[in-house]
């Protein structure tokens, strides 16, 4: 991403992630321009993911009475 490109939500990412795969399986997509927009979608995943984990993370912490964090473990 360049320097001067705002960062995009974890929606509006999901949004172009999904533009990028119909546009990749709609066959109509240059070889060149495939293996680009291959590699976008890759960028992108990898974001997301790490926005996923960072909330992940951020939920599964309790905090306690006197302020500090406490893992949350759920018992099945």
């Amino acid at each position: 991403m360049k320097a001067n490109e705002k960062e995009l939500s974890f929606e509006e990412n999901i949004k172009k992630l999904e533009t990028i795969v119909r546009e990749l399986e709609s066959g109509d997509v240059m070889l060149d321009d495939a293996i680009n927009k291959f590699n976008e979608a890759s960028t992108i995943a990898k974001l997301c993911d790490k926005k996923l984990k960072t909330a992940t993370d951020m939920i599964n912490k309790i905090v306690k009475s006197d302020g500090t964090l406490e893992e949350f473990e759920v018992e099945e």
